[in-house]
């Protein structure tokens, strides 16, 4: 099981993949606590030169599950509520099927 100091560490990874292909500074903005594990919001440190953030293309935020440590990248072009509602639904269906998986082979002889 992650904590949340783990999956912060997790996606710094992740950003910092992206770190080499642009040439401002890239952090983590915020996190928000869900049932499952984290939302991680990231994106271009402020600039204070001109006073404004750096716009990226395609930094959807991070969910992050901790009990299966998965770090599922978002899409940009789809509603964050969405794509958390249609993760939560695919850990209803994986539970399920674990439990027909038991159901079953407790009832082999």
């Amino acid at each position: 099981m992650l904590t949340e100091e783990d999956a912060c560490r997790l996606v710094l990874a992740e950003i910092d993949a992206v770190r080499s292909h642009v040439t401002y500074d890239l952090q983590i903005l915020r996190v928000g606590s869900l049932p499952f594990g984290w939302i991680f919001y990231w994106g271009a440190v402020w600039d204070g030169r001109n006073g404004q953030r750096p716009r990226l293309g395609g930094n959807g935020p991070f969910l992050v599950d901790r009990e299966n440590e998965r770090l599922i990248r978002t899409a940009t072009s789809v509603p964050i509520p969405r794509q958390i509602a249609d993760y939560e639904r695919r850990l209803r269906s994986e539970a399920h099927a674990r439990n027909i998986a038991a159901k079953q082979a407790a009832q082999q002889p």
